[in-house]
């Protein structure tokens, strides 16, 4: 309904401009300046426009306002919209010019819009032309992928996805930290006590075999208080090139993001480019020294390089150690520069936990003093932690909850789900499903709340089939694909013969409210875009749900005695499955069309 709202918004902007005009005031009224809201009651109308802001002006009450624009609404007809779909009445009630509009006209618009597939529904376009990189999941590789790197790598996913369906052309990157003193302590852990051992021998996928090692190495640190020493030495030996260090480092890299990789194929993730730390660590500390030349930093007493950044009210920042050595914001801000003459971007995202809030206020102002101008358009969507009702989760002490493991245990419970209630035979392949309803559990209720917000995981809570979860808007999308495969049937055996879609029969407010969330959707993905916020859409996806549960509650279907009301109500129905299903794509959630 967004050209339906933006024709209205422009008619109310053109009927402000005349009663300007007729109070002697000079001035154009922009439709950007009209707020178009949806009134808290349905008896109130479809859409409300405020006069608040238009009193300062025009030196009147916005009630009084409204009634001026009512007057001059009927004179203003003939806008660049069109107005056939925009058809309507209105009236001032109080502050507000209430509209309620032609339905018939309205569904006929809505779903004509829905049936046309020779364009994808949803795509607002407010970012054609515009180039986005979006940088997630950063993984080390001395740990498997676990539940927070979960939550980082839907959020990454969906919100790149989003933006995609928003026109912009959008690059998903992936920097994996393979390097330092956390990847030496696995891979002394696995020297001393390896054995030999490969992830083949041992029956265990390779990045949960080089995980093990890590928390090894926690165990053996417990009782070896020259553990520490070691591992700081296995560093200071790779950095030096030495041949059986790399070897083996290179052996264990690849063991873990073998793994990795195949946990994001089961999961959906994917990149267009991987970037490794161990390429990239070195980049930064020539614009350290370019930057020391012009004076934008400084050298300390000792030798070291730092910049003082107390007039962005931040702190001062070492870059350099007075070895000569880089830290991890230099590798950050020469990666970020790597990365934007690779591909020239209008905008970089961030997905990185909420605790690295201070680091990239810090990347971003030392990039500005660097003089990128590009740097204005760096974004950190940060991101709460997630943890289990058990408590916080602690790689190094073997406490996290592998990503793996998560879905397999999701798997199961929703594979005992489906057996208990004899749908083994109906759903096909029981194993492919449950693994389906398992994913769309986790990716639901991961996003569900807004990126910020710290979370707690409830696995069970997540697989409940009824209620705002993942399962229950996977089980609509099955209950309409189920029908209108019934519906196909009764057609091929003429049984039955097809109505012709009538707008005008579509009475009903369930009818009226659903096809209103549907035209919604538009801007519903372009709000998520535009707050970096995937929950948007989600909290969408359970709205129309709700409303197409309570549509085929009250108004029947297949059995409506009217051939042409049938009709009607299943292109409704085609329309919210069109919709629904481009929704879960761009959430991660996976479409079944049985369960």
């Amino acid at each position: 309904m967004d050209a339906i709202r933006d024709a209205w918004k422009n008619r109310i902007a053109r009927a402000l401009e005349k009663v300007l005009a007729n109070a002697g005031l000079e001035g154009r009224i922009d439709a950007a300046q009209v707020i178009a809201e949806i009134p808290p009651k349905l008896e109130l109308g479809d859409l409300g426009f405020p006069m608040f802001s238009f009193a300062k002006i025009l030196r009147k009450g916005p009630p009084q306002i409204a009634q001026m624009v009512c007057a001059q609404l009927p004179l203003v007809n003939g806008g660049s919209n069109t107005e056939e779909n925009a058809a309507g009445t209105f009236a001032a009630e109080g502050p507000y010019v209430n509209v309620r509009l032609d339905r018939p006209s309205v569904i006929a618009f809505v779903l004509a819009q829905a049936a046309d597939e020779s364009a994808p529904v949803g795509r607002p376009g407010n970012l054609a032309g515009s180039r986005i990189m979006v940088e997630f999941s950063s993984p080390n590789t001395n740990t498997p992928l676990h539940l927070g790197h979960v939550r980082n790598d839907i959020l990454g996913e969906s919100i790149s996805r989003i933006l995609a369906a928003c026109g912009a052309e959008v690059r998903k990157v992936c920097i994996i930290n393979d390097r330092g003193i956390h990847i030496c302590k696995s891979m002394l852990a696995y020297k001393e006590y390896g054995q030999g051992k490969t992830p083949a021998s041992e029956h265990i996928k390779s990045d949960h075999f080089v995980g093990d090692w890590y928390v090894k190495y926690h165990q053996m640190s417990q009782a070896d208080s020259g553990a520490e020493a070691r591992a700081q030495e296995m560093l200071r030996r790779w950095e030096a090139g030495d041949k059986e260090t790399v070897e083996l480092w290179q052996k264990m890299k690849d063991w873990t993001v073998d793994g990795m990789k195949e946990t994001y194929e089961r999961t959906g993730i994917s990149f267009d480019q991987y970037y490794y730390e161990s390429q990239t660590y070195l980049l930064g500390k020539d614009e350290v020294l370019k930057g020391l030349e012009q004076g934008i930093f400084y050298r300390e007493q000792d030798g070291a390089v730092a910049v003082d950044l107390t007039a962005e009210k931040l702190d001062k920042k070492i870059l350099l150690r007075k070895d000569g050595t880089s830290i991890y914001i230099t590798q950050d801000f020469g990666t970020a520069i790597f990365r934007y003459n690779d591909w020239p971007f209008d905008r970089m995202v961030y997905v990185v936990g909420s605790e690295q809030q201070y680091h990239f206020q810090v990347l971003f102002a030392i990039l500005k003093r660097l003089g990128y101008q590009w740097a204005d358009n760096l974004y950190h969507l940060s991101y709460g932690m997630v943890n289990l009702p058990e408590g916080k989760m602690k790689s190094r002490e073997g406490t996290v909850v592998d990503a793996d493991d998560l879905i397999d245990s999701l798997r199961d419970l929703a594979l005992e789900e489906i057996r208990s209630k004899d749908r083994e035979e109906a759903v096909g392949d029981s194993a492919e499903v449950a693994e389906k309803i398992a994913l769309g559990a986790l990716h639901y209720y991961l996003l569900q709340v807004a990126p910020a917000k710290d979370m707690l995981f409830n696995p069970k809570e997540s697989l409940s089939f009824s209620g705002n979860t993942g399962p229950y808007l996977q089980y609509m999308g099955a209950r309409i694909s189920s029908m209108l495969r019934k519906d196909s049937m009764l057609r091929s055996d003429n049984s039955n013969t097809a109505g012709i879609i009538k707008p005008e029969l579509l009475v009903d407010d369930a009818e009226w409210e659903l096809v209103k969330t549907i035209s919604a959707y538009p801007h519903v993905v372009a709000d998520a875009a535009d707050r970096m916020d995937p929950s948007v859409l989600t909290a969408y996806l359970y709205e129309l749900s709700k409303g197409f549960s309570r549509f085929y509650h009250d108004c029947p279907i297949l059995n409506a005695k009217d051939p042409d009301l049938a009709a009607g109500r299943l292109a409704l129905s085609k329309a919210v499955l069109r919709i629904l299903r481009d929704a879960l794509n761009l959430t991660g959630i996976p479409f079944l069309e049985t369960m």
